[in-house]
């Protein structure tokens, strides 16, 4: 059992390495210049899909995108809890059974709540 939290513990350091080499490579390239630096203001303007943006770039989004992903990653983190319970259903027994029932309880009550403050609908 030890050996597969070996794998796991390799696993994340693994990421943490890449993850560091990832941000920290680009400074040191450009510090020894092998990368050369030419700035200009054609590189320095915002860019998006190859429109020239037009007026300010700096613009509030709709509050409810937020509400909406909020609602997506509970719903995403009670997938992530259910699966390896449906997966051992049989190993695990009743005290299993009833704490999944209270975290779907859970999870339902803040939906419900979402939805009878009118969270949900575009306006």
């Amino acid at each position: 059992m030890l050996i597969n939290y070996g794998y796991i513990a390799l696993f994340v350091l693994v990421a943490i390495v890449f993850a560091l080499i990832m941000v920290l490579l680009p400074p040191l390239l450009r510090l020894i210049r092998v990368v050369p630096q030419k700035p200009n203001p054609a590189k320095s303007s915002t860019y998006e899909c190859g429109m020239e943006t037009i007026g300010k770039t700096w613009v509030q989004f709709n509050f409810r995108y937020y509400f909406y992903a909020l609602i997506f990653v509970a719903l995403d983190v009670l997938v992530v809890f259910l699966y390896p319970w449906a997966v051992d259903l049989r190993k695990l027994g009743v005290v299993a059974f009833v704490a999944i029932l209270t975290f779907i309880l859970i999870i339902s009550v803040g939906w419900v709540y979402a939805w009878r403050k009118k969270v949900l609908e575009w306006k």
